[in-house]
């Protein structure tokens, strides 16, 4: 099972379902390329190297390395991103994919609204030309992300000690900072041109595919979700659990039974 972080976090937000889950799967929790302890080659002026299809590839060589030629893949947030994109890259490579609070990059962007828009402000900032983003938050990095966890969390106490430490920690290097700004610029970029091709050309995701969503969390995370995943994926069932954007730390028990049942179906 390979488990896929968000922004701005790392594999840390698995630690309270990645040993309930290694009792019945191996468990495989990287950092994103640009995030915490991964690598964070340059950019070049397309953003390719922080496209999805870039950190799709870093997962498949990973789960290569280790062994695993077919595997089970989840993602939160941006790791659903890679993870949705990895499927339609490398379909044979996925035997089931889950999204956590997620729906398509393109369909996120071309179904805004007032309320996405002021939910989503981040993806318009950190997208801007560099340094500008890097600058503003390298001024106080720790304050923007708490800011930018505890608004998106449907409880105040989402987040362990360890947990937010280890999050401090990783987004107070600079580099991090300018590699995860590197991962929207993609987004709204050659990540957008990908999933038009796929489109155009009629690729949908083969494989069985749960999504997943927080049901307190804003409103535009949780309103079409399905409508938006059944126009990209053949076999997709789909559900909300009580809590807010990280279902993996607000809801981790009911989390944890979700992907175990999904999985061993």
């Amino acid at each position: 099972m390979l488990l896929l972080h968000g922004y701005p976090q790392t594999h840390v937000i698995w630690s309270d379902i990645a040993e309930t889950l290694a009792a019945d799967f191996t468990v495989v929790a990287p950092d994103l390329r640009g995030y915490g302890a991964s690598g964070k080659p340059a950019t070049d002026e397309n953003h390719e190297p922080y496209s999805k299809r870039a950190m799709a590839r870093d997962m498949v060589e990973l789960m290569t390395a280790l062994d695993h030629e077919t595997f089970f893949l989840a993602g939160h947030d941006r790791g659903g991103r890679v993870a949705y994109r990895l499927t339609l890259d490398h379909p044979d490579r996925v035997s089931r994919l889950v999204t956590m609070d997620i729906i398509p990059t393109l369909d996120q962007f071309n179904q805004v609204t007032r309320s996405s828009a002021k939910g989503s402000y981040h993806w318009y900032f950190l997208v801007q030309p560099a340094p500008f983003p890097e600058t503003l938050i390298g001024a106080d990095p720790e304050y923007f992300l708490r800011h930018t966890l505890e608004s998106w969390a449907g409880s105040p106490d989402a987040f362990s000690a360890p947990a937010m430490a280890a999050y401090v920690k990783s987004f107070s290097d600079p580099a991090v900072i300018h590699a995860t700004c590197e991962d929207y610029r993609a987004g709204i970029a050659i990540d957008c041109d990908i999933d038009q091709a796929d489109v155009d050309a009629g690729r949908k995701i083969d494989c069985p595919m749960l999504a997943m969503w927080g049901e307190k969390g804003r409103p535009h995370k949780r309103q079409g979700v399905m409508d938006n995943w059944r126009r990209w994926a053949r076999d997709v069932q789909g559900h909300g659990i009580d809590c807010g954007h990280f279902l993996p730390e607000e809801a981790p028990e009911e989390t944890a039974a979700a992907l175990r049942k999904f999985f061993q179906s």
